[in-house]
């Protein structure tokens, strides 16, 4: 039996997620990472890929992750198809490492970009990386580099951060500076460790 002691982890885009996630671990938390994942699986489906979408999402023999990111996120049929092909491997590998995760009989988190969205894991406890919309929308178009109607489309394509919020167990606040949220997760650990009393 997965997930016994996972919480997943999740937020939007650029709301600081990797960040939360990488402080997780500096305070001895243990995080499986869905997205790294993803990453070497797609890698893996080079070929598939090559089959399915055309040789122009290939460059120098490898997947052109930025490219067929653009490409799906216009193409409804072809973000379908894709994730129909990821999702059950993507899903498959993160079960395996939460079931050794659960011997360790202590929570650990998976980070799960679409948790909410998808509810393809069946997670009890859930923790959002919380940062206001607006603030959301700058720190997208800041490190992406797209334009204000590029941005607002893929962060719609997300469940807004304000249902995530409402939906979630915990909420870590990244809505200020490093410090203020290093706070926040320490804080989150502390609760973690006086619930399970270790």
């Amino acid at each position: 039996m997965a997930y016994e002691y996972a919480i997943a982890l999740t937020g939007g885009i650029a709301t600081g997620k990797s960040t939360v996630a990488s402080l997780l671990a500096l305070n001895g938390m243990r995080v499986i990472d869905a997205d790294s994942i993803s990453h070497k699986i797609l890698d893996n489906s080079k070929e598939w890929v090559r089959e399915t979408f055309g040789d122009a999402y290939i460059t120098n023999n490898k997947v052109d992750r930025a490219k067929l990111g653009s490409y799906i996120f216009s193409n409804a049929d072809a973000k379908k198809e894709l994730e129909s092909y990821l999702h059950p491997k993507i899903k498959a590998e993160i079960e395996r490492q939460s079931e050794k995760q659960d011997t360790f009989k202590f929570p650990y988190l998976i980070d799960i970009p679409l948790f909410f969205e998808n509810g393809n894991y069946p997670i009890k406890d859930s923790v959002v990386v919380y940062t206001p919309a607006e603030i959301q929308l700058e720190r997208f178009m800041k490190r992406n580099g797209y334009s204000r109607e590029e941005s607002l489309k893929r962060i719609a394509s997300q469940l807004p951060i304000d249902a995530k919020k409402e939906k979630a167990t915990w909420v870590i606040d990244n809505s200020k500076n490093l410090k203020h949220l290093q706070d926040e997760v320490e804080n989150f650990v502390a609760t973690i460790k006086q619930i399970y009393k270790k």
